[in-house]
């Protein structure tokens, strides 16, 4: 069909309409997280741990309180206490408290007239560090004689006698693998590891936060997501939600590292001590690679049998995925899930562990769990295929849900 008949039959089809974002994006006046001001507005800059694990012994100030246009210091301690569960690591997470649980944990935050005066201001802040063992591989992480990342983080559902790094664990599936293995011509078991991976946005975080001695504030931020942002950063502050107004920007960029906090509620924190002043906050590229939520790192366990024909009799899979120094941010069920859904199985079964490491809390990307997943899993299917002599295609093709 020609195309100006396209364009006569329908509405939209075929006719090339203008996107509602496009013309404020092409003439720059579309205003992105850093371009928000506004009168009276102050600066912040956050100081930040450079070891993967210590203990906070002592934060000194005094010299960074007497550099000109500096207005207000955050630490820790200007955090409500006796927060519990997911509220509990997500103010850890926004600024340690006893101890910087990975490289890049803010430790205190400064706002002052000017972002260079804010930058100078943290460089004085004097901190005194006793250095910890820490763990950055989940299979490192998982071993008994490894550094414990939190004491008394496990849920109910880890086996007892399990190593103290790993805070949850899934076990499901169907059929008989041991028979299903026994009926396979070839089976194959192989590991695989991924690294964390960031999204790699052009724009890094950032926000303008007032927030007033009366508990009420505003906050202009790019996000992926303004209501998870209010609630969080309510949460962090012990404020109701209701207290708070949240106003996207556009965003350059998220692909799920933008749903969550990091060290957007500082901004707010830092405006409640500057006496409801506005803060601004953007981190740097450095700030955004190692203190935002790249995807979770995962080795990985895949066995699965086949016929000479390409059937496949049996799989199993056994994931290891640390979500950083937090629990519940490991992608762990989504991988698991995921790892053998394109297949028609007679018999499967999957192992997952959500582990702990000194490292920032992983954030969602794209699917989580699921590249990772496929990787591992089809891998495998490509080399039994290559064992066998047949063609990866058909034995998709056979096997498919």
């Amino acid at each position: 069909m020609a195309k100006d008949e396209l364009s006569n039959n329908f509405k939209y089809i075929g006719t090339r309409p203008n996107r509602p974002d496009g013309l404020d994006k092409v003439t720059g006046r579309a205003k992105y997280g850093a371009d928000f001001n506004v009168p009276n507005m102050l600066h912040a800059a956050v100081l930040r741990s450079p070891h993967a694990h210590a203990r906070i012994i002592k934060i000194d100030t005094s010299k960074a309180e007497a550099l000109s246009g500096v207005k207000a210091f955050v630490t820790r301690a200007d955090f409500p206490d006796g927060l519990k569960g997911e509220n509990f690591y997500l103010q850890e997470n926004t600024i340690a408290g006893d101890r910087a649980l990975y490289d890049g944990h803010a430790v205190a935050a400064v706002a002052a007239t000017s972002a260079l005066a804010a930058k100078d201001a943290i460089k004085l802040i004097e901190i005194e560090y006793e250095l910890l063992p820490h763990v950055t591989d989940v299979d490192e992480a998982m071993k008994p004689d490894a550094p414990v990342i939190r004491e008394g983080a496990q849920d109910h559902s880890v086996p007892e006698g399990l190593p103290p790094n790993i805070v949850s664990y899934m076990d499901f599936g169907h059929g008989d693998l041991e028979a299903g293995f026994s009926d396979a011509d070839l089976v194959m078991e192989k590991t695989y590891k991924t690294e964390a991976a960031h999204q790699g946005y052009i724009e890094p975080h950032a926000c303008v936060g007032q927030l007033g001695q009366d508990g009420k504030g505003e906050m202009w931020i790019c996000t992926q997501g303004q209501w998870f942002i209010r609630k969080m950063c309510a949460s962090v502050l012990g404020l109701e939600a209701s207290q708070l107004r949240v106003t996207p920007s556009e965003i350059g960029g998220g692909f799920g590292g933008k749903t969550t906090i990091f060290s957007e509620a500082l901004s707010l924190a830092l405006s409640r001590k500057a006496g409801g002043r506005p803060v601004k906050l953007v981190m740097t590229r450095s700030e955004v690679l190692r203190a935002t939520g790249p995807t979770a790192s995962a080795s990985m366990d895949v066995k699965i049998g086949m016929k000479k024909n390409g059937k496949m009799t049996a799989a199993s899979a056994v994931f290891r995925m640390q979500g950083g120094a937090f629990p519940g941010m490991a992608p762990t069920g989504m991988a698991l899930e995921c790892a053998f859904a394109n297949y028609q199985l007679p018999a499967v079964h999957h192992t997952g562990y959500d582990v702990l490491s000194n490292r920032p809390k992983s954030a969602a990307y794209r699917a989580p769990g699921s590249p990772m997943a496929a990787f591992a899993v089809e891998s495998l299917v490509d080399e039994l295929c290559r064992e066998l002599n047949l063609d990866p295609i058909d034995v998709r093709l056979l096997n498919g849900s």
